[in-house]
């Protein structure tokens, strides 16, 4: 067994030697193992992104929501046709309010985006939502501190809101808002709840948002707004049920007369997880197809490296088998410096990818990252192309004829 570790650390040497004498060459020739290992390493790194964003996002939809609007999300369905629907209104927010029976929570959201002032700082492009109290539920919003919009505040139209997280920390600093006013336009409202961490949904900034009464926001922005209904259901085991009596309720308000299809669309969670597990897929079989590709033109690479190394070094071949190196010798100089050129082209494709990562996460609302698992399993297979492609050329050249081979000019 010793002996064995020897001869593989022999050849190991040899192989190095080999390669720090031919820098360039090598280099070259691991050219395409880099380039397919980083493009599969960035895009998994994309990909590992994507799930935390993805999954800390979609939580903040809740999966007992539903969410009434004019359009389907992600649909193929006409978008001039469903753009020409009748609009969403208060009066299908009434209806739901009186007749859904499986139904915990309805409140409407309208939205724009405007930039909002305290004395001398100011905060630009923040979400400005309008809604009644019901949207602390439907929305999963929770205050910090402070309080949240109450039935009272929507009823008489006061002039009062709920900021977001960041909203607070940049105006405020290290101030407590609530009492304060802030200036949306010329229009001064007071703060009287500071909502908790969120994060982002899908690159939008949850933190980024006043929440103000739902009469107030038409009052400043005007009532020919998209609105959503946002719908929580009693119990989530029941969602389609609740669609179906949603459903019934919105065609007798909308009039919709029978065998016509629905005017409006009702959205949930699952219709974004569908989306999301068929753009993975896609981006996996992408990284499998480059991957694949770029593997086999970099084995190939060697393959061919190799050959051409082993016609150079025909004498030096010959001279070893003449001084007593047998053919499992000669066989594991060449396999072992096959797969240490692929390893050197899969470890850099590795750094290269770590870094395009590290770019990505600086650079985007992704953490992008890799998992120490992944890199570890890529190496082996790396090691394993180089092994598979170093077979034929490192057999070749254990079947040297030696007495040929010390002749060979």
């Amino acid at each position: 067994m010793n002996k064995f570790f020897i001869d593989i650390w022999e050849s190991l040497k040899i192989a190095l030697q080999a390669l720090r004498t031919n820098k360039l060459r090598s280099f070259l020739t691991t050219l395409g193992i880099i380039i397919g290992i980083t493009t599969v390493i960035g895009i998994l790194s994309i990909i590992r992104g994507l799930n935390d964003s993805f999954y800390t996002s979609i939580s903040a939809l809740g999966s007992d929501n539903l969410y009434i609007q004019k359009f389907a999300w992600f649909s193929r369905d006409d978008w001039l046709e469903a753009r020409n629907r009748k609009n969403i209104t208060m009066k299908e927010v009434d209806a739901i309010q009186k007749q859904a029976t499986l139904v915990k929570a309805v409140a409407p959201v309208v939205g724009a985006r405007r930039t909002v002032k305290y004395k001398s700082e100011q905060l630009k492009n923040v979400s400005i939502t309008g809604s009644t109290e019901y949207y602390m539920v439907t929305g999963n919003v929770v205050p910090e501190y402070g309080r949240p919009l109450s039935e009272q505040d929507v009823e008489h139209r006061r002039a009062v809101c709920v900021i977001g997280w960041e909203v607070a920390d940049k105006l405020f600093k290290k101030v407590s808002p609530l009492g304060r006013r802030i200036k949306l336009g010329s229009f001064k409202f007071r703060v009287v709840g500071v909502l908790e961490k969120r994060g982002s949904l899908f690159g939008n900034n949850l933190d980024s948002e006043v929440i103000i009464p739902f009469g107030v926001f038409q009052k400043l922005y005007g009532s020919r707004r998209w609105m959503t209904i946002e719908v929580k259901v009693k119990d989530q085991e029941r969602i389609e049920e609740a669609k179906d009596e949603l459903v019934g309720i919105l065609r007798r308000v909308r009039k919709v007369a029978p065998g016509e299809d629905n005017d409006f669309a009702i959205n949930q969670q699952d219709m974004i997880a569908d989306m999301y597990k068929r753009l993975t897929t896609a981006l996996y079989a992408v990284a499998f197809g480059v991957g694949s590709i770029a593997l086999l033109v970099g084995g190939i690479g060697v393959m061919n490296i190799l050959l051409v190394s082993i016609t150079e070094r025909t004498r030096e071949i010959g001279i070893r088998k003449a001084i007593g190196a047998k053919n499992k010798n000669i066989l594991w100089q060449f396999l072992i410096e096959s797969i240490v050129i692929s390893s050197l082209g899969g470890l850099l494709g590795i750094v290269f990818g770590l870094l395009i990562a590290k770019l990505i996460s600086s650079a985007s609302f992704l953490s992008a990252s890799v998992s120490w698992p992944i890199i570890f399993i890529g190496i082996v297979f790396i090691a394993i192309v180089g092994l598979f492609f170093g077979i034929y050329p490192a057999y070749k050249a254990a079947k040297l004829n030696p007495i040929d081979a010390l002749h060979y000019e």
